[in-house]
């Protein structure tokens, strides 16, 4: 399976307006993880960027996994753009 890289941007005052949609956010990410779907995701330490690394067979499986996200539905999330990713080391 391909390996995909997620960068994308968090609106203004994100800590605060995530907070009714974090549980579910995060749920989802714990599931995706399970599957062997999501390496990893996180935001940046200013809070206005989101990166993440998916494992999937498909770039519309991780814009699909992105775009059922929470954050994402409720405009936390504000755009993204996923690349596919060759892991060198």
């Amino acid at each position: 399976m391909a390996k995909y890289i997620m960068w994308g941007s968090y609106c203004e005052n994100a800590i605060e307006k995530r907070s009714p949609f974090r549980e579910e956010h995060l749920a989802g990410l714990a599931a995706q993880k399970e599957k062997g779907l999501l390496i990893t995701i996180g935001p940046t330490k200013d809070n206005t960027r989101v990166f993440g690394i998916y494992e999937a067979e498909a770039k519309a499986l991780v814009s699909q996994l992105v775009e059922s996200d929470p954050y994402w539905q409720n405009g936390i999330w504000t755009e993204y753009e996923i690349k596919e990713w060759i892991q060198a080391f």
